[in-house]
C-alpha cells in the first residue's frame, strides 16, 4: 500500500465517519460504492469535498470520467497523483 493510497483511506473513513472500518478493510482496488464499500452519492459528493480540501486539486463533478476516479482507492490514488502535479 502506498503512502497515498493509506492517506486516502484514512482520509474516506475520517470524512465520512466511518467508525468501524480500518485503513486495512479497505482494498485498493475494492469497489467504493454499491456492493463494494458501499458509499452513496452523499458519500461521493463529501469525500471529493474532502479531498478538493487536502489535495487543492478540482474536481469537475459533470466530468463523464468522474465516476471511474472514484471506484476505487487505486483509481483515486491515481487521479490525485496526476492531478497534484499539474
Amino acid at each position: 500500500m502506498s503512502t497515498l493510497e493509506l492517506e486516502l483511506k484514512n482520509l474516506i473513513i475520517d470524512a465520512l465517519g466511518l467508525e468501524d472500518i480500518t485503513p486495512e478493510d479497505i482494498a485498493d482496488d475494492q469497489r467504493l460504492f454499491g456492493d463494494g464499500l458501499g458509499l452513496d452519492s452523499v458519500d461521493a459528493l463529501e469525500l471529493g469535498l474532502a479531498i478538493q480540501k487536502r489535495f487543492g486539486i478540482k474536481i469537475d463533478a459533470e466530468s463523464k470520467d468522474v465516476r471511474s476516479h472514484f471506484a476505487s482507492v487505486a483509481n483515486l490514488a491515481s487521479y490525485v497523483s496526476a492531478h497534484r502535479a499539474a
